[in-house]
C-alpha cells in the first residue's frame, strides 16, 4: 500500500485545485449577500483563481525541475491550505479575492508538478495505473465542482467550500512529505526570470481579456482590444527571450516535435469540452429551473464514466499506443458533443443529456491517460516539470478561451429568441450551438491524432523505456 502514497497525495491535491475552479460558481450570489458586495464584484473570486493558474503554472513546473518537484509540491500544498483558511474567514470581498489569488498560486505549483511526480514515482504498469487514476480524478473534479458547491453552500454555508480544503490538505501533506520522490533535476540551470515575466504577461493579459469577453465585454471593445494587443506583444517578447536563453522556462524546441504540438492541440480540444459544462449548468438551472444540487447530479454520469474509463485504460496503457487512446477518446468526445447538439430541444429534460454525457465522459477518460503519458514521453526526463507545466497551462488557457467563445454563441441564442421562439427553445438552441462547436474541435483533434503527426506520438513513446530514459 505504501507505494501508492504518492498517488494519494497527488490525487488529493489535484482534486482540490480542480474543484476550486468551479466550486464557488453556485455560491457567488450567497457570497455577495453575506459580504455586502455585488455579484459582479465577487465574480472575481472565480476569475482571479483562473488568472493565477494561467499565469503561474508554467513557471512553477520549471521551478520544480530546478529545485525538486517534491519540494515545490509540498510547499504549494501548504500555501493552498493557508490561503483556503484565509478565504474561509474573509470579512469582505476584497480579502476574499486576494486570498483566492494566493490559493491560485498554490494550485498552479501543484498542477505544474503532479505529472512529473507521477512519472518519477512509478514504472511500467504501475505508472499507467497511476496516470489513469489521476486522470480520472481530474475528470471527476471538473464535473463535481458545482455539485459539491451546491451541497456545501446549502447545508453548511459558503465558507465551508474553503474550510473543507484544510483537512484534505493535511491528509495529502503526510504522504507527500514522506513518500514522494524527485525526478532528475537540470544541473547548472538558472531561473529564467525574463521568460517567466514575459509568459506571465502573455497569459495574464490573454486570460483577463477572455474573462472580459466571457462577461459581456465584447471582443472589440477598447479595454479588450488593448489587452489582446498587449498579450500578442508579450508573446512575441517571450519567444524572442526564450530562443536566446540557455535555460529557458519553456524550451521552444519541444514544439519542433510534431507529436508534442499535436498533444497540445488535443489538450486544448478537451478543455473546450470542459468549458461546455459552464453553459450546461446555465441551461439546467435557468431554462429547466433546477437547483444547484440537482444540476450537479445531472453531470454525475460524465464524472463517473470518466473516472472508470481512466482507471481501465490506465491499467492497459503500457500495451495501447497513445495515438489510439488519444484519438479514440477525442472521437468519443466529438460524438457525445454532437449527440447533444443534434438532439436537445426546448422540450428536453435533464436526463436527455445522460447518454451523450456518458460518451463524453468515456472519451475524456480514454484520452486523458494517453495524453499525460505522451507528454512525459515527448520531453527529456529533466524537463518533465516543464512539459507538465506547459500542458496544464494550455489546458487552462483552452478552458478560458472555450468559456469566452462558447459564451458568445450561447448568449446570442439564449438572450435573443427568434420570432415566435420561447425562452426555453432559445436556450436549447444556444446549448446545441455550444456542443456542436465543441464536437468540431474534438473531431478535428481526432483527425490530427490519427494523422502523420499522430504516428509521431506513438514513435516518441516507443523510444523511451519505462524509466523515462531514451533508448
Amino acid at each position: 500500500m505504501r507505494k501508492w502514497w504518492p498517488l494519494v497525495a497527488v490525487c488529493l491535491g489535484s482534486f482540490m485545485l480542480i474543484v476550486d475552479t468551479t466550486v464557488v460558481t453556485v455560491a457567488l450570489p450567497v457570497m455577495a449577500g453575506d459580504l455586502g458586495a455585488t455579484v459582479a464584484h465577487v465574480q472575481w473570486v472565480l476569475n482571479v483563481y483562473t488568472l493565477a493558474l494561467a499565469v503561474m503554472t508554467l513557471g512553477a513546473g520549471s521551478l520544480g525541475d530546478l529545485f525538486g518537484q517534491r519540494r515545490v509540491f509540498v510547499s504549494s500544498l501548504a500555501v493552498f491550505a493557508v490561503a483556503s483558511l484565509a478565504c474561509g474567514v474573509a470579512p469582505d470581498a476584497g480579502v476574499l479575492i486576494a486570498a483566492r489569488g494566493v490559493q491560485g498560486a498554490g494550485g498552479a505549483a501543484m498542477i505544474g508538478t503532479t505529472l512529473a511526480l507521477l512519472g518519477s514515482s512509478y514504472r511500467d504498469r504501475d505508472r499507467g495505473t497511476a496516470i489513469g487514476v489521476w486522470s480520472g480524478v481530474l475528470g471527476i473534479a471538473a464535473a463535481a465542482g458545482p455539485l459539491l458547491g451546491g451541497v456545501l453552500t446549502q447545508y453548511l454555508g459558503w465558507r465551508a467550500i474553503f474550510f473543507v480544503n484544510l483537512p484534505v490538505s493535511v491528509v495529502a501533506l503526510v504522504p507527500a512529505a514522506l513518500s514522494v520522490g524527485d525526478p532528475p533535476r537540470r544541473e547548472g540551470a538558472r531561473i529564467d526570470v525574463p521568460g517567466m515575466l514575459a509568459f506571465a504577461a502573455f497569459t495574464g493579459t490573454l486570460t483577463f481579456a477572455l474573462i472580459r469577453v466571457g462577461g459581456g465585454g465584447g471582443w472589440t471593445s477598447g479595454p479588450s482590444a488593448v489587452l489582446f494587443a498587449v498579450s500578442v506583444l508579450a508573446l512575441v517578447a517571450f519567444v524572442l527571450v526564450e530562443v536566446r536563453r540557455k535555460h529557458p522556462v519553456l524550451d521552444l524546441a519541444l514544439f519542433r516535435n510534431a507529436s508534442f504540438a499535436v498533444i497540445v492541440l488535443c489538450v486544448v480540444a478537451t478543455s473546450v469540452t470542459f468549458a461546455c459544462l459552464v453553459y450546461t449548468s446555465f441551461w439546467l438551472q435557468s431554462a429547466l429551473g433546477l437547483g444547484s444540487l440537482p444540476a450537479g447530479v445531472a453531470l454525475v454520469p460524465m464524472a463517473l464514466t470518466s473516472f472508470l474509463a481512466s482507471v481501465l485504460i490506465g491499467k492497459r496503457l503500457h500495451a495501447v499506443p497513445p495515438r489510439v487512446t488519444i484519438g479514440g477518446g477525442l472521437l468519443l468526445i466529438g460524438a457525445g458533443c454532437a449527440l447533444i447538439g443534434f438532439t436537445v430541444d426546448g422540450g428536453s429534460s435533464w436526463y436527455a443529456l445522460a447518454p451523450a454525457l456518458v460518451l463524453v465522459g468515456a472519451g475524456i477518460g480514454v484520452s486523458g491517460p494517453g495524453t499525460n503519458a505522451a507528454v512525459l514521453a515527448s520531453a527529456p526526463p529533466d524537463r518533465g516539470g516543464m512539459a507538465s507545466g506547459a500542458m496544464a497551462t494550455f489546458r487552462q488557457l483552452g478552458q478560458a478561451l472555450g468559456v469566452a467563445v462558447l459564451g458568445l454563441f450561447y448568449l446570442a441564442a439564449a438572450q435573443h429568441p427568434a420570432p415566435g421562439e420561447d425562452v426555453r427553445d432559445a436556450a436549447a438552441r444556444g446549448l446545441d450551438d455550444v456542443y456542436l462547436i465543441a464536437a468540431g474541435f474534438g473531431l478535428l483533434a481526432c483527425l490530427l491524432a490519427f494523422g502523420p503527426a499522430g504516428r509521431g506520438i506513438m514513435a516518441t513513446t516507443a523510444r523511451r523505456d519505462p524509466t523515462g530514459a531514451r533508448r
